[in-house]
C-alpha cells in the first residue's frame, strides 16, 4: 500500500487504502494522549478492515513544539498539510490568556474555513457524572466556528485603534454612542454575523438531522437583545428551512415541520442552559453561533463525564476539510 492523500470530487470523499493524515500532537498532555490514542485508531483500523488498510500518520507542527523548532506558532507548513490531506486530528494546544498570541484553535478554523464544530455529545454507561439522569442527554451541537465574537476583531483599552473607533462611532453614530457608559476607558470587540455563515451552518445542521432521521433542530439564540445579530440568526434559519427544505409552520409559525417530520424550533440561550438541566430529551440537533456554542458544548458535555471525554470535529462541508479534536485543554500539570 503506497500512501496517499484523500481526495474529494462531487460532494463525495475517496479514502485510499494508505491515507495520509496529519496530525499535531498537541501541548500540555497532548503528547501523552497522543501516544495512546495512536495505538487505539490504528488497532481498530486493522481490527475492521483485517489489515487491508491502514492509516499513514504524518506530523505537523503547531503550539509550543513549532514555537520551539521554527519560531512560528502555527506554520505555513501545517495549514498547506491540512488543506493538501484534507482530514486531520490534532490535540490541545497552548493559547495564554489575555495578550500575546490569539488561539491557534480559533486560527486554524479561520485559516481554513471550518464553519462547523460538530459536538456530539451522549452519555457512556459507567460515567461518573453530577446530574441525576445523564442517560437522557443525547445532542449534536453544530456550532458555527468563523464569526461571531470570536472573529479577533477588537480594539484595547486605550490604544490609538480604540480612539480611532470610539471618535468614528461618536461622529457617525452619536445615538449609539451615548450607549457607551464609560467611552474614555472602554475596550471593543465586534460581532459580525451574516446571513452566508448563518446559513451555511443552520443547512449542514438540517441535512443531518435528516440523514439521521433526528426528531429535531432547535436554533439556539440570544435575538431578544441582540436583535439584528442573534435574532437575524434565527430569522435566517427559519427562511431557510421553509424556502430549501420545504418546512411549513405550524399553528401559524415561527416553528416549522419538514415534510419528513423534523420539527425546527428556536429557543433563547440562557431559557436553553436551564432546561438542558431539567429536560434535556426535548432537545436533539442544535444550531447556534460561536459564543453561545462554546458555553452550551461544554455545558452539556460537563452533563455526561466531563470535557475530557468530549470528541469534536471542525469541518466544511463544502470542501471536505476538517480536522478533528480533544476538545480540553493541555492540563500541563499531568503531563
Amino acid at each position: 500500500m503506497s500512501p496517499a492523500a484523500i481526495t474529494r470530487t462531487n460532494d463525495t470523499l475517496h479514502v485510499p487504502d494508505n491515507p495520509i493524515i496529519p496530525f499535531i500532537e498537541g501541548d500540555g498532555t497532548g503528547p501523552d494522549i497522543w501516544r495512546a490514542s495512536v495505538r487505539v485508531f490504528d488497532a481498530a483500523v486493522a481490527k475492521a478492515y483485517g489489515g487491508s488498510r491502514a492509516i499513514s500518520w504524518q506530523e505537523v507542527l503547531a503550539g509550543e513544539k513549532a514555537f520551539q523548532q521554527t519560531g512560528n506558532w502555527l506554520p505555513e507548513a501545517t495549514l498547506a498539510a491540512f488543506r493538501q490531506y484534507l482530514v486531520g486530528i490534532k490535540g490541545p494546544l497552548t493559547t495564554p490568556v489575555g495578550g500575546g498570541i490569539r488561539s491557534l484553535n480559533v486560527a486554524l478554523r479561520q485559516e481554513l474555513d471550518l464553519y462547523v464544530c460538530l459536538r456530539p455529545v451522549r452519555y457512556f454507561r459507567g460515567m461518573e457524572t453530577p446530574v441525576k439522569r445523564p442517560d437522557l442527554v443525547d445532542m449534536v451541537i453544530f456550532r458555527e466556528n468563523t464569526e461571531d465574537i470570536y472573529a479577533g476583531i477588537e480594539f484595547e483599552q486605550g490604544s490609538d485603534d480604540a480612539k480611532k473607533f470610539g471618535t468614528m462611532l461618536a461622529d457617525g453614530f452619536p445615538k449609539l454612542a451615548k450607549k457607551v457608559r464609560f467611552p474614555e476607558s472602554s475596550a471593543y470587540g465586534i460581532k459580525p454575523v451574516s446571513r452566508e455563515g448563518s446559513e451555511r451552518l443552520i443547512r449542514a445542521a438540517l441535512k443531518y438531522a435528516i440523514a439521521e432521521k433526528r426528531k429535531s433542530l432547535t436554533l439556539v439564540h440570544k435575538g431578544n437583545i441582540m436583535k439584528f445579530t442573534e435574532g437575524a440568526f434565527r430569522d435566517w434559519g427559519y427562511d431557510l428551512a421553509k424556502r430549501e427544505f420545504g418546512g411549513v409552520e405550524i399553528d401559524g409559525g415561527p416553528w416549522c415541520k419538514l415534510p419528513d417530520g423534523l420539527i425546527v424550533k428556536d429557543v433563547i440561550a440562557d431559557a436553553f442552559l436551564q432546561q438542558i438541566l431539567t429536560r434535556p430529551a426535548e432537545y436533539d440537533v442544535i444550531a447556534t453561533l460561536n459564543l453561545n456554542g462554546d458555553y452550551i458544548s461544554d455545558a452539556l458535555a460537563a452533563q455526561v463525564g466531563g470535557i475530557g471525554i468530549a470528541p469534536g470535529g471542525n469541518i466544511n462541508y463544502m470542501t471536505g476539510h476538517a480536522v478533528f479534536e480533544a476538545t480540553h485543554g493541555t492540563a500541563p500539570k499531568y503531563a
